[in-house]
């Protein structure tokens, strides 16, 4: 009867405990850091609900035109899109520049 009570009479931890609780810190420190790293690249437009558009690298060979309309997100690289389909853009509206700097954009 002795010898049964020291086999069964230790903990009944499940040894498997911690390997939850580890489990459970590395998923806030996942959710942590991609809120950060939204936050450092200004990407918060991309978590409200209006539509919006943004240019990256604006000018450079590498720009990337990104616009939101509703739920559906697009990306648009124009020299790539133009040497793989071979279509042209077409003119939408004329833009000036006044004396002070600023730019106006009319639609046609």
């Amino acid at each position: 009867m002795k010898r049964n009570k020291l086999l069964n009479g230790g903990d009944d931890e499940n040894p498997m405990a911690t390997v939850a609780n580890l489990f459970d810190v590395a998923m806030v420190f996942a959710v942590a850091l991609m809120v950060a790293l939204v936050s450092r690249f200004n990407m918060t437009e991309l978590l409200g609900a209006e539509d919006f558009t943004m240019i990256k690298n604006p000018g450079q060979d590498d720009m990337e035109i990104i616009t939101r309309e509703g739920q559906e997100i697009r990306r648009y690289t124009p020299s790539k899109d133009q040497e793989s389909s071979g279509k042209r853009g077409r003119r939408v509206g004329v833009a000036y520049e006044l004396e002070n700097g600023e730019i106006i954009y009319v639609p046609e």
